[in-house]
């Protein structure tokens, strides 16, 4: 089954590419909520490359590697990958109107409700959005 969840950036198209795929930037926004972080990123952003976000909670008590492998990558347009787990996901970048809407799309998981992954998923959007329209650039 695929999910997709979006956002409309208020952002020029450059930074808004940048900050998803930059590590150093990656590191401020990748979460759900405040009680998590990713303390460590990286990444190979071409098509074959591969990345790593290690996501941990605050507390130290949990935590776990989000990884995958770069299939596409079309620069301020769109890139896809697919998850250790051989699930897919696109991520689409449209400028629209002076903002640009972020759509991604996942095949969900079997161990979550499909809306809890969407809320998720969601959330950690929801936290990019914020993130670069506070940024200075």
């Amino acid at each position: 089954m695929k999910t997709t969840v979006t956002a409309r950036i208020r952002a020029p198209l450059a930074r808004v590419w940048a900050y998803w795929t930059l590590p150093e930037h990656v590191r401020q926004w990748n979460s759900a909520s405040d009680d998590w972080h990713t303390p460590t990123a990286t990444s190979d952003l071409r098509p074959g490359g591969t990345f790593v976000y290690r996501m941990e909670s605050r507390d130290g008590k949990a935590g776990f590697d989000f990884s995958g492998v770069y299939e596409t990558v079309e620069a301020m347009r769109a890139l896809s990958y697919r998850l250790e787990d051989d699930r897919r996901v696109t991520v689409g970048f449209q400028e629209a109107d002076g903002e640009v809407v972020v759509t991604e799309t996942f095949d969900t998981e079997q161990l979550n409700t499909a809306e809890r992954q969407r809320e998720g998923w969601q959330a950690i959007l929801d936290h990019f959005k914020r993130y670069v329209e506070e940024s200075a650039g």
